[in-house]
């Protein structure tokens, strides 16, 4: 099945919704209930429209999207039935062709996107504290001499 990425429309939201909801559920456990909620409700209200968001479209049906504020990549969630599926490299992909170099905010409890991201080729440039949870966050960054350095993943698990 063909596989596209392309800029966000508003009759994806509930796919992004989608997405987000069960990558999340995988990769952020020790998030709270109370802390999802309001980010279910902040994703259309608040982040969507500040965002430039690029989906991957595979038959018709978004199936991860990536969220990008300047160099920073806000979001990246893919549906957990396609990690290892090259999706995330691909949203990945149209983020450096777009921005080059990038920083992403990682939480540290978070061993799928740490890994994903460092085998793309981000490194670790300092840790900070999410003010709203008061989880750990990584911020990564990749450069543009880092990724001709390595190569991206072969297989995501965002």
């Amino acid at each position: 099945m063909q596989r596209i990425v392309r800029e966000y429309r508003p009759d994806d939201l509930n796919d992004v919704l989608s997405a987000w909801e069960s990558a999340t559920r995988v990769a952020h456990p020790f998030l709270t209930e109370p802390f999802l909620e309001q980010e279910r409700h902040n994703i259309p209200n608040v982040y969507l429209p500040n965002a430039e968001t690029w989906v991957l479209d595979q038959g018709g049906r978004v199936i991860g999207f990536i969220a990008l504020i300047g160099v920073e990549v806000g979001a990246l969630f893919v549906d957990p039935a396609f990690h290892g599926s090259g999706a995330g490299r691909m949203l990945m992909d149209k983020a450096r062709e777009l921005r080059g170099d990038l920083e992403v905010d990682v939480f540290r409890e978070n061993g799928i996107g740490r890994n994903f991201y460092a085998r793309y080729g981000f490194e670790i440039a300092k840790e900070l504290i999410h003010a709203p949870t008061g989880n750990a966050l990584l911020r990564m960054k990749l450069t543009s001499d880092l990724a001709r350095q390595g190569s991206a993943p072969s297989a995501d698990y965002t």
